[in-house]
């Protein structure tokens, strides 16, 4: 893996997110109302609950909402169904995009999706069109500012625990895993009491790409901004190297 830091984009998210918590909540939301409805309330016995809660927890998602959550899920047969889909897609310059959704109505979300595609100048693809550029990973981010450690007995901690990368940035610990043992390596961490900015699991672009051109970046811009505001997006991976 590329020393390409994601601890800068996680605290600008963040604060973007805290000026509009509701949208990162309702995002969380409905991953816990899938992971109920695939497994059992009891994240002991529910890994993906877990792994749900970890990163609610991480975007200070409160206690009290995590647990009405998980009971509304549990307690509600006639509860919303959502239902996932993923997008691929072009923005300016060829930039790879992939849109994963949640969706309750999915011929409102495709158009959304679409239009935010072509208000930057982009285009969807077909599926498979740009994962291939991408790895399916387990990351963790540690802010240095969160946690002092001796950086190798950090990383011994980590590989010991299953992680596949360790990469010491200027302000992060950047921990990378296998999507299945993600779960593992997250909880072997929790148990050393080790503060986490991000926990999940990702798409790792192979290669990023640099913009020069202004209008380029500002329709990209847009596209991002569109997904990012529509509680349909649970999650947006591109290949942009952001300055």
């Amino acid at each position: 893996m590329s020393g390409h830091s994601k601890f800068a984009n996680i605290k600008h998210k963040k604060e973007k997110n805290d000026a509009a918590k509701g949208k990162i909540f309702t995002v969380i939301g409905r991953e816990i109302a899938v992971a109920v409805k695939e497994g059992v309330p009891d994240p002991a016995n529910n890994s993906k609950l877990r792994d749900v809660i970890a990163k609610a927890k991480a975007n200070n998602m409160p206690n009290d909402t995590i647990e009405r959550g998980i009971k509304k899920a549990a307690g509600d047969a006639e509860s919303v169904n959502y239902v996932q889909n993923t997008y691929e897609g072009y923005g300016p310059s060829g930039i790879a995009i992939i849109v994963e959704t949640l969706t309750d109505n999915k011929n409102r979300t495709a158009a959304n999706v679409r239009a935010a595609f072509s208000k930057g100048k982009g285009n969807i693809g077909t599926s498979g069109c740009v994962s291939f550029m991408f790895q399916k990973k387990g990351q963790i981010i540690v802010s240095k500012e969160d946690y002092e450690t001796d950086p190798d007995e950090f990383m011994m901690l980590a590989l010991d625990a299953g992680a596949e990368d360790f990469v010491e940035e200027e302000d992060s610990y950047e921990i990378t895993t296998d999507p299945d043992s993600f779960g593992e390596v997250r909880e072997a961490l929790e148990k050393e009491n080790v503060p986490m900015a991000s926990a999940e699991v990702t798409m790792i672009p192979d290669n990023y790409v640099k913009l020069t051109s202004e209008d380029d970046i500002k329709n990209l811009n847009r596209i991002l901004d569109l997904l990012d505001e529509d509680d349909d997006v649970q999650a947006v991976y591109h290949n942009w190297e952001e300055e």
